[in-house]
């Protein structure tokens, strides 16, 4: 089994692509300190709260001066956050952007005024914005591999369930797109197993449990959900008890994230299967701004190690859950 690790250990564990050239980018000059932007996407869940978490416990370990926004869950003061940034002339910009078409743009203005841009967690559109020209690398999960993991373990643990309840993420975000991609994928490979019903929950645990209510409803023959995130699928938890099935049993429930709540799901047996998706993104980003100002060159994706949680390691696994 694999052991729980930091983001910082699992950094570099795996990087895709070939190294860029990145002579479009902004220089960024060596200095003891610097001023460096991050525009979060919002605050209401667990896995939003250690990602700044991590990114301010690391900025004031370094004596760096942290410029950081909460978008709200609006992808328009997303856009507005990062171009007040600009105008603040801050030294870089960490992004985490909330859907991967409308922040193209401001990724481009930011490399204009000569402020180089780190994508974390989310990626952008690559039709509209490119690794290397316009921003410095992506960093963060694979996140079609989860949604492949997660329905991978369904295929050979399902027991007979096989009527499955999809609850996407954001509309429009790199991770829903992918971890729907990733699982659907895999789910269209077995014909056994069924998507009856797919809509979005917003990464929400109240719209996951409202959308799963809604669902179980219209489909009673539905023993599977899958949620993009831990947030909707405690929700689905909530939605099932509500309707009188015991979740884990009655239906599978399976999730992406790997929160310490919902671990402990898995060791109550609520929830069956999570697929890691780290937050604590300070260390590597901040090393790798680093490494930047000092020349190295990186590839398009620094791709991230995640570990899962299933009955068997889940109470071994729960201290190192965030």
């Amino acid at each position: 089994m694999k052991k729980p690790a930091t983001i910082g250990m699992l950094a570099l564990a795996l990087v895709t692509g070939s190294v860029l050239a990145q002579t479009m980018l902004p220089k960024l000059a060596v200095k003891k300190t610097y001023k460096v932007g991050f525009a979060q996407t919002e605050s209401n869940n667990p896995w939003r709260l250690a990602e700044t978490k991590s990114m301010q416990d690391e900025a004031k370990k370094l004596g760096y001066q942290l410029v950081y926004t909460d978008a709200a869950g609006s992808t328009a003061k997303q856009v507005a956050d990062v171009r007040s940034m600009i105008a603040q002339k801050v030294d870089a910009i960490f992004l985490p952007p909330r859907e991967d078409k409308p922040l193209a743009p401001v990724v481009a203005e930011a490399r204009k005024a000569g402020i180089p841009v780190i994508l974390i967690d989310r990626n952008i559109d690559p039709k509209l914005s490119k690794a290397g020209t316009d921003y410095v690398t992506f960093i963060g999960s694979n996140f079609i591999m989860q949604g492949q993991r997660v329905a991978d373990w369904l295929v050979k643990n399902a027991g007979g369930k096989t009527n499955i309840i999809e609850l996407e993420g954001t509309t429009g975000s790199s991770p829903a797109n992918d971890r729907k991609k990733g699982f659907d994928d895999v789910i269209a490979k077995n014909p056994k197993f069924k998507i009856v019903a797919s809509q979005t929950g917003d990464f929400s645990r109240d719209k996951g449990r409202q959308v799963a209510e809604t669902l179980l409803q219209a489909h009673p023959e539905a023993n599977v959900i899958y949620a993009h995130n831990d947030e909707m699928a405690i929700g689905a938890v909530s939605a099932l008890q509500a309707a009188g099935k015991t979740p884990g049993k009655d239906v599978l429930v399976l999730s992406i994230d790997g929160g310490k709540e919902a671990v402990q799901m898995v060791v109550d047996g609520k929830i069956n299967y999570v697929v890691e998706s780290n937050p604590r993104f300070g260390p590597v980003a901040f090393k790798t701004l680093q490494d930047y100002a000092a020349g190295k060159k990186f590839p398009a994706k620094v791709v991230l190690s995640d570990r899962d949680y299933n009955p068997e390691n889940a109470k071994e696994g729960l201290p190192g859950a965030y």
